[in-house]
């Protein structure tokens, strides 16, 4: 990473300065960037800075659906403050309340917190503060978006706990993340409108059959440890069934978002990239195969929803 480059190079500063003040100084300083820089890289870590390109571009198809085009700058911006803020929140609040159980799975034991990288009091005050941004942000847009604001926040910290008791888990998580093109369709309009609801389902059941496929990873984990997921009620052969399920009625509600927006034959083309990337992604992993199982869960769902964006923004300004 091009922080971690930065990082070395100032250590390397550090090391080299010399007894003179004003060499001395430099190290200092130089010294004090490493670390908050290394500080920084850690949290972007703890909350996946990089699964961002999941929610963010339905947030911002959601705005473009509601302004008919291009939002204004203020708008988006708010939307961008709001985005980085609950994501924040959310994943830093999921890596409290799981630390314990994260610290058992040897797939999860070196995350920031088992792993003693960052404190919990420190992950608490991060998580407190993105909520924080989260509710300025929403209070800066409308009346509306500050009052369901709440409702927002309190969905996220339910997801974190649904895996305790109950399979359905993937599908909270889903709920949670429909937050995105809703809310910013709210950002936008001031009003909730029955219109942005198929987008806002496409991305329930999106999340919900890629997080299907994530979770194959932790089957034994889950059956010996108490856990909830639709691989470990179902099995992986079921639960593979169910996230193309799921895929499928994403592309349905996908192509009632076009058709109640009357977007024209630039969506269309989208749609089938979209329909090729969920079948191609859904054809790495097999029962008795979990190999590309990375590669299906994050290249596949980052095309689908910087594609849902592009495609949305092209028919639009056509």
């Amino acid at each position: 990473m091009l922080a971690e480059y930065v990082i070395i190079n100032l250590m390397e500063m550090a090391k080299k300065s010399e007894s003179p003040e004003s060499q001395k100084s430099s190290g200092v300083l130089a010294r004090a960037l490493a670390r908050a820089l290394n500080k920084s890289i850690l949290y972007l870590r703890m909350i996946k800075f990089s699964h961002s390109v999941f929610a963010l571009p339905f947030a911002f198809t959601g705005a473009m659906l509601a302004a008919s085009g291009i939002p204004s700058f203020r708008q988006i911006f708010w939307i961008i403050v709001a985005m980085v803020g609950a994501r924040s929140g959310a994943m830093g609040l999921n890596r409290i309340i799981d630390r314990n159980i994260d610290a058992l799975n040897p797939r999860t034991a070196g995350r920031e917190i088992p792993s003693g990288k960052i404190k919990v009091k420190d992950a608490w005050a991060f998580t407190l503060i993105s909520f924080a941004i989260l509710l300025t942000a929403a209070y800066n847009l409308n009346e509306l978006c500050f009052k369901l604001s709440p409702l927002a926040v309190g969905v996220l910290i339910l997801y974190s706990f649904t895996k305790r008791f109950t399979w359905a888990s993937h599908l909270i998580l889903g709920i949670a993340i429909s937050a995105a093109p809703l809310g910013a369709w709210i950002a936008v309009r001031g009003t909730f409108d029955f219109d942005i609801l198929p987008l806002a389902l496409a991305v329930v059941f999106w999340l919900a059959g890629f997080d299907v496929l994530y979770a194959l990873q932790d089957v034994e984990f889950d059956k010996k440890h108490g856990l909830c997921s639709i691989p470990e009620r179902f099995g992986i052969r079921k639960a593979l069934l169910l996230s193309k399920a799921f895929h499928l009625v994403t592309w349905v509600l996908l192509a009632a978002t076009g058709i109640i927006f009357n977007l024209n034959i630039a969506y269309w083309f989208g749609m089938a990239l979209i329909a090729g990337l969920l079948i191609y992604e859904h054809s790495l992993v097999k029962p008795n195969d979990l190999s590309k199982l990375n590669m299906a869960f994050f290249n596949m769902n980052g095309y689908i929803s910087i594609a849902v964006f592009l495609f949305t923004l092209i028919a639009l300004l056509l």
